[in-house]
């Protein structure tokens, strides 16, 4: 299937899409500092300049896009053209990404990644859950989990290669 824009519009379209202060973004900030949490974005000190640091509890969190970061969900759709372009750079993304976890674990910070689908779609999770999951995350558990529409899942530590 052939793209339905001309090189020229789909290049000014892939420019627009923001890299930091994205909706969903905006939104864990907003709930961080309504339960009253202190925290700090985009810390270019840290592997893959996390989205948000929460020193008080030696946390990160990482809000990523279900396509870009290839979450296997519902809003996940395999690109219908230049394919194996996409699924290559959205492996790269997911090779990226564990390595990064894997450098703020080793440096003692413990990870969560809130995805896309618990943000935003038809199942998305509600602010009150999504706060709930937050503090649960921050207050209790000691180590890397997850975030999306299913709820909160613990992460297993990555196998040393």
């Amino acid at each position: 299937m052939a793209d339905v824009h001309s090189a020229a519009t789909r290049s000014k379209n892939m420019r627009a899409i923001r890299t930091q202060d994205t909706a969903i973004e905006l939104r864990v900030a907003a709930l961080l500092e309504q339960r009253g949490f202190i925290f700090h974005a985009q810390d270019k000190t840290l592997p893959g300049k996390p989205d948000f640091v929460v020193p008080e509890h030696q946390a990160i969190l990482l809000v990523h896009g279900c396509f870009w970061h290839h979450h296997h969900c519902y809003l996940f759709k395999t690109p219908a053209t230049r394919t194996q372009f996409w699924l290559d750079k959205i492996d790269g993304n997911v090779t990226r990404d564990a390595r990064d976890r894997q450098a703020l674990r080793e440096q003692g910070w413990k990870v969560l990644v809130v995805w896309e689908c618990a943000l935003r779609g038809k199942f998305r999770l509600d602010d009150q859950a999504i706060g709930d999951r937050l503090e649960e995350w921050l207050f209790t558990i000691d180590g890397a989990a997850e975030i999306d529409y299913q709820g909160i899942h613990l992460l297993k530590p990555a196998n040393p290669a």
